[in-house]
């Protein structure tokens, strides 16, 4: 990737460790270093959360998705011809509960998924 490409030139993914998933898909467990896929075209009133953090408060993700996950937002930057475009589908962790290292084989898996959709740009929302 060249870093001087323009914003108005890259294809974003968004990726959020909020534990999210579509209504009906399988939720997270304790301990899951996979990842659900969010298609682009989903609406975000239809995510639910699974994150298991006792001490997560999903207030904010109840009132607004956009908190956690900011689809919305980047499709107004699309739209508007900030950035090139968003990939056909975006990801979600559940970060708790695992070191770093219990992820890395999603995160290679997911790397490869992302350079054959495209992706310039992974945009991490930590939850």
């Amino acid at each position: 990737m060249d870093h001087r490409q323009a914003l108005s030139e890259r294809v974003f993914a968004l990726i959020t460790t909020a534990g999210i998933h579509p209504a009906g898909a399988t939720p997270f467990e304790s301990k899951d270093a996979t990842y659900r896929v969010l298609p682009d075209d989903s609406a975000g009133a239809g995510f639910t959360m699974s994150h298991a953090s006792v001490n997560f408060d999903r207030t904010g993700f109840q009132e607004d998705v956009n908190v956690v996950f900011p689809i919305d937002r980047f499709r107004e930057l699309r739209d508007g011809g900030t950035i090139g475009g968003l990939a056909s589908a975006h990801y979600s962790f559940m970060g708790a509960g695992l070191e770093p290292l219990a992820y890395e084989h999603s995160v290679r898996a997911l790397a490869g998924i992302l350079k054959r959709d495209g992706v310039d740009t992974a945009f991490l929302t930590p939850v």
